[in-house]
């Protein structure tokens, strides 16, 4: 933290209980010379466990004390990073491929004065100005700025993709005739990224701590931004596309504009792709891309989840099942379809904004939503073999299948997967063609996701309520 008096400081900055009575770690702040701002570090080594703890910073002596920059982290985070390790661990299970970042709506505002600006998120945290989170309403420091997220994709083996804000944002957007500053910011951004370490924006990289460039192939032009009340969208695509291109050519270049039904009219690698509905639409949903043109762009499906406002559900069973059925149906169609990420990934349970999401967790708990259980079966399916499947059966209206087949050092694995989001329990009698006679039978295994009703959902109470539950292969 930071603090500044006209006179000598003396503080002490404690954990206590939130009942105020029982003080578990304290550190006296003694100080005469503090008239200009001064950072103070220690380390607070709790007695004991209070769940319910929080910091105080407090003093006998009277006078003004101005303090800034407050921030209580643990000392042993993810690869020192600033992340909460039992977070990145749940996230690392998912074996994520890529990190979407810095978000969507978040990333536009709903005035483009309270748009995310990559510039004032680098460089010391007590320098960052912070912006309104007008979108969701909140104050953010911008401490999990630019550099920390593509230092987080780094960390976690994944692929960054960063969605710049377009010169759109919800309610104002500037004329094409005025875009140029933000195609500068925009190149500047990937020169931060991959310019080398004597690069002007590239040096600033290096300084915070990071000569080596980062490996970002992936951009996104805006969020959710190609449609009839953003008439400028596409004129300020293509000056974008164009500058990223010449600057950039081996970038990927992601556009907004859905192109699932009618070709795009514009250039584009990939282009987005965003759902939210209902667990019954969703699960229809499954078939979307066996529709899809096989030339031009590749799918990006960068949000996907049931939802649907109004509802208080905060995840259940049956949306997890409508889930996997919508992801077979892009795993079977991944000639055309890239990528995909279920969105939002995390909530703190203390501030939701949206429902459901696929990890929850307060100050010291975490569990994972059916929905986040769910993507655990879909690890191994980047990079795999996609095989034919065939279902004969009456209640076949309400399945969803897929195989698929991977490599793993000598070995090869099979996968079969099978969505039931019907109320009927179904009898299944499984047959593959074309399998090798040794097939090892000790290493195979049944995993089932499941629950006694449709709509229970996991919670701190019953964090594995919902959960799969691996048997052997009979």
């Amino acid at each position: 933290m930071y603090i500044r008096s006209l006179e000598s400081v003396e503080l002490t900055a404690s954990l206590t209980c939130s009942d105020g009575l029982q003080n578990i770690a304290a550190a006296v702040i003694v100080d005469t010379n503090v008239s200009d701002w001064r950072k103070i570090q220690m380390q607070l080594l709790a007695k004991v466990t209070c769940r319910t703890s929080r910091l105080e910073l407090t003093t006998s002596k009277r006078g003004v004390i101005w303090i800034d920059q407050v921030s209580l982290i643990p000392s042993d985070t993810y690869k020192g990073h600033g992340f909460r390790k039992e977070l990145i661990h749940m996230l690392v299970d998912l074996k994520p491929r890529f990190l979407r970042f810095p978000g969507g709506t978040f990333v536009e505002g709903i005035l483009l004065r309270n748009a995310f600006r990559w510039r004032e998120t680098i460089g010391p945290w007590e320098e960052r100005p912070g912006h309104y989170g007008d979108v969701w309403n909140y104050w953010t420091d911008d401490g999990l700025g630019y550099y920390e997220l593509l230092q987080l994709a780094e960390d976690l083996g994944a692929e960054p993709i960063w969605v710049f804000n377009a010169g759109i944002s919800r309610n104002d957007q500037v004329d094409t005739t005025a875009i140029a500053p933000f195609v500068k910011d925009v190149l500047d951004s990937l020169e931060f990224a991959r310019g080398s370490a004597k690069s002007t924006w590239g040096s600033v990289r290096a300084a915070m701590g990071h000569p080596e460039r980062f490996q970002l192939k992936y951009v996104a032009v805006g969020n959710e931004d190609c449609d009839n009340t953003k008439p400028f969208y596409q004129g300020h695509y293509l000056k974008f596309y164009n500058a990223i291109r010449e600057a950039y050519p081996d970038i990927q270049i992601i556009s907004n504009c859905d192109g699932s039904s009618e070709p795009l009219d514009h250039p584009a690698d990939l282009y987005d792709f965003h759902i939210y509905n209902s667990a019954d639409d969703l699960f229809l949903k499954k078939d979307t891309f066996s529709r899809t043109s096989r030339t031009g762009p590749k799918v990006f499906v960068s949000e996907y989840a049931v939802h649907v406002d109004g509802d208080t559900s905060k995840g259940s069973l049956q949306a997890s099942l409508a889930e996997a059925a919508f992801l077979i149906g892009l795993e079977v169609n991944s000639d055309i379809v890239h990528m995909a990420s279920y969105a939002p990934l995390f909530v703190n349970d203390n501030d939701r904004k949206w429902t459901p999401d696929a990890i929850v967790f307060n100050s010291w708990q975490q569990y994972g939503t059916p929905s986040y259980w769910m993507q655990t079966f879909f690890g191994e399916s980047s990079g795999a073999v996609i095989h034919p499947v065939r279902l004969n059966s009456s209640y076949s209206g309400s399945l969803a299948a897929s195989a698929i087949t991977w490599r793993d050092n000598e070995d090869i694995f099979l996968r079969i997967k099978i969505v039931n989001f019907g109320p009927n329990t179904v009898n299944l009698t499984l047959s593959a063609t074309g399998l090798e006679a040794g097939v090892d039978t000790s290493r195979s295994a049944v995993t089932v996701l499941t629950s006694n009703y449709s709509l229970d959902e996991n919670s701190f109470d019953d964090p594995l309520k919902v959960k799969p539950v691996k048997s052997g292969l009979a």
